[in-house]
């Protein structure tokens, strides 16, 4: 091949090789390869069966990504019979897309919390995250996911004054914070507020790990749920509970989640050649880039937008390493899709207030790593009948009288509205043209769909008509 040709051939990790396109950007070579996530290149899955027929169990889980085998895995462990029923394979929607980040540092949150929930629920929600992180270090001992003990920081770029409040907030919960001062990052900040012990892995090596063995099945959809009947595409599920951990619930009767929730894209890169940061790292503004390493990459997180509507997306996050990392080789890039709850703590616990038996477990608010083993923990116990310390912070059923409600209300009506050919078989709001992914995106709720009309992401469940 011509050393002035466009193209490059290129081998992963397995071995797989690729022809792609090349292209220099500030010194920086851009790898045009298949938009594939560092994890889903460097693990082998697990094939579980679809199921066949009818059945009856006790508790059935729908949805196979972090949180949906994690309850697996705790109510196996309990001794609980139990289902998971899988559309698609283990861990291919949102998980597989995540920057798998184990802490209870998800940004400056605690000093809103004290002021909208007050000092207990904020507690009960940073032991509960603290928890969540200490049964992940416990399960990952002996499995080879590539855990790490990291600190965790939050950095603002000028505000000092959010920082210091922070810190204080973390004093009332009883939590020792750190100011840091200077960061090896590659621009100067205010400082950061340091959380020590935290950690980071390999999200689908571990979930490789934990699910051999646990009665998980895939390509089995739940086209509908008629009381705690689910139907499948081969038969019925019969359970006394179900748990629906489906990223964005789909069951759009009770609960108000079309309301509760919006959901927001936002993109990583891995590069080779680049620095070792030696932690983790997030700013406090919404907009801000996020950076951790794995191996010898560092993966820079940001260009996030409500789905929907514009944003920076891989273009902010080259022009980032382009300018501070002129070196650097582009080795993965990757979107992922997070569920925004009103109030910044997820839904986890009853479905509604008119649905005995039905439980959900969303609104993540990018911090899905450890939310869902909070999700396990909460959930496991709820459907034994046992009390739990922290479902009460967690309650989908708590006021959703905030501000983003009017936002999100404000949202559906305008794309309700708006005169086009192509809406979402959700809600039948307008879909957006997504450039830099080629995909039709919902505004409101999140749905997304390819050019030719296939469902991506829920909460839709069909196929766009075009």
């Amino acid at each position: 091949m011509l050393s002035d040709s466009p193209y490059v051939l290129s081998t992963d990790d397995s071995g797989h090789t690729f022809l792609l396109l090349k292209k220099t950007t500030c010194n920086m070579i851009i790898w045009r390869q298949r938009m594939t996530s560092l994890w889903e290149r460097t693990w082998e899955h697990t094939n579980f069966a679809p199921l066949e027929g009818d059945v009856n169990t006790d508790v059935l889980i729908i949805g196979g990504g972090m949180a949906g085998v994690l309850c697996a895995y705790l109510l196996d462990h309990a001794g609980v019979p139990y289902m998971l029923a899988e559309a698609e394979t283990v861990c291919s929607g949102i998980t597989k897309n995540t920057t798998a980040k184990l802490t209870s540092q998800h940004g400056l949150i605690y000093d809103k919390l004290i002021r909208t929930l007050g000092v207990e629920r904020a507690k009960g929600y940073l032991s509960a995250n603290q928890e969540a992180l200490q049964k992940y270090r416990v399960l990952c001992r002996g499995i080879d996911c590539d855990f790490e003990e990291k600190s965790a920081y939050v950095y603002a770029l000028n505000d000092r004054r959010k920082l210091e409040q922070e810190l204080a907030a973390l004093e009332k919960l009883g939590f020792h914070g750190e100011f840091v001062e200077h960061l090896p990052l590659p621009f100067s900040t205010a400082g950061a507020v340091k959380f020590s012990n935290q950690a980071q892995f390999h999200p689908l090596k571990f979930v490789s790990a934990i699910s051999k063995g646990l009665h998980i099945y895939e390509h089995t959809p739940v086209r509908e749920l008629i009381g705690t009947t689910a139907v499948t595409n081969r038969g019925k599920i019969t359970a006394k509970n179900i748990i629906v951990a489906t990223h964005f619930p789909f069951l759009n009767k009770h609960g108000s989640y079309f309301i509760k929730l919006y959901q927001r894209r936002s993109y990583v890169i891995a590069l080779e050649h680049a620095a070792n940061v030696d932690g983790m790292y997030i700013d406090e503004a919404e907009d801000g880039l996020s950076f951790r390493n794995y191996g010898d990459l560092l993966l820079i997180g940001g260009g996030g937008h409500r789905t929907g509507k514009q944003g920076g997306a891989w273009k902010e996050l080259r022009g980032f390493a382009g300018r501070y990392y002129p070196n650097a080789a582009e080795k993965y890039h990757w979107a992922t899709q997070d569920c925004m709850s009103l109030d910044s703590v997820p839904y986890i616990g009853p479905y509604s207030a008119s649905t005995s038996n039905l439980y959900v477990a969303t609104g993540f608010n990018k911090w899905g790593m450890t939310s869902s083993m909070v999700s396990a923990m909460i959930l496991s116990d709820l459907v034994q009948g046992k009390k739990n310390p922290y479902a009460d912070v967690f309650s989908p059923s708590r006021s959703i009288l905030h501000p983003q409600l009017a936002v999100n209300g404000l949202e559906a009506m305008v794309s309700l509205l708006t005169p086009t050919s192509k809406r979402c078989p959700h809600l039948g709001c307008a879909l957006k043209w997504n450039p830099q992914e080629h995909t039709w995106d919902c505004p409101c709720h999140g749905s997304r769909f390819t050019e030719e009309g296939k469902l991506i992401d829920n909460p839709a469940t069909g196929n766009l008509e075009l």
